[in-house]
């Protein structure tokens, strides 16, 4: 498993991880019932605390990227509510949008910042 961390960023370190486990599922580098490596497994390659990767295992649970399996520790499991899932992301769209727009950022440069992202997970 490769996962990218920026001990030098201002985002969290849980954060920086979750996020690279999303954009892992995204790049179909993770699959639906992979496992991921245990909590220490992952803790010791990355040269981070532990906590910090049941935190980041724990966000993940909650929004419904992964599940946890007693036998087989944390595994890819994609939620399936996508009403849930769309709701969620027109919430943080909006915010988003609103931003854009307040720094004159056109409709069309935001659309092709989406085409250019999505090239990444096709």
């Amino acid at each position: 498993m490769i996962l990218e961390i920026d001990f030098n960023s201002d985002e969290a370190l849980y954060l920086q991880l979750c996020n690279q486990i999303i954009m892992g599922i995204a790049a179909s580098r993770f699959q639906e019932g992979d496992s991921l490596p245990s909590v220490r497994q992952l803790a010791d390659s990355i040269g981070i605390n532990m906590h910090t990767v049941n935190k980041a295992y724990t966000v993940l649970k909650q929004e419904g990227y992964v599940k946890v399996d007693r036998r087989r520790g944390a595994v890819i499991a994609v939620d399936a509510d996508r009403m849930r899932t769309l709701a969620e992301l027109k919430k943080e769209l909006q915010v988003i949008l609103a931003k854009s727009s307040c720094k004159n950022i056109s409709k069309e440069e935001v659309y092709e910042l989406i085409e250019e992202i999505y090239e990444d997970y096709e």
